[in-house]
């Protein structure tokens, strides 16, 4: 199944911890297709805090949506991420946006993910993997901005 993740970054070496994330999700369950550029954004929902760096990735995957929101979860673990403030700093977020055309509104995992219209940190990097897609809500992504602003980074 194709899937779409978003990665983003803000607390120490950024670019290791997306590359470590990067790194860990490649496995026998899931292949990495297509991988953005890194883009600097402004924080979402706490402000004071540092900038992020952010990732799309497309991925090819066997696992159910669960179990790669699991396998996620145990990555950002394994690098450190601590879940102490609500949308406050971290080492690293691995968010399933897409996957498939599926949806699930279950208290563990909403697909798509809830705010991806509203995010400019992951329409541009999604925008610049997947030029194409069409959104869930039937928009296609080269309509849909969202909020806040994006510089991709000359890496």
């Amino acid at each position: 199944m194709r899937a779409f993740l978003g990665l983003g970054s803000n607390l120490g070496d950024r670019a290791y911890y997306l590359e470590e994330a990067i790194s860990a999700l490649t496995r026998p369950t899931l292949k990495i297709v297509t991988v953005s550029r890194i883009y600097e954004t402004e924080p979402w929902g706490v402000m004071d805090q540092p900038l992020y760096w952010n990732q799309v990735i497309e991925v090819d995957t066997t696992l159910e949506p669960l179990d790669l929101l699991h396998a996620c979860q145990a990555i950002e673990h394994q690098l450190g991420r601590e879940r102490k403030v609500h949308w406050g700093p971290r080492t690293i977020d691995i968010d399933l946006l897409l996957y498939d055309n599926r949806a699930s509104e279950s208290e563990e995992l909403k697909l798509p993910h809830p705010y991806l219209e509203d995010r400019a940190f992951v329409l541009a990097p999604l925008r610049e993997i997947a030029p194409k897609l069409v959104l869930p809500s039937g928009k296609s992504i080269t309509e849909v901005f969202g909020e806040g602003n994006v510089h991709p980074l000359m890496r």
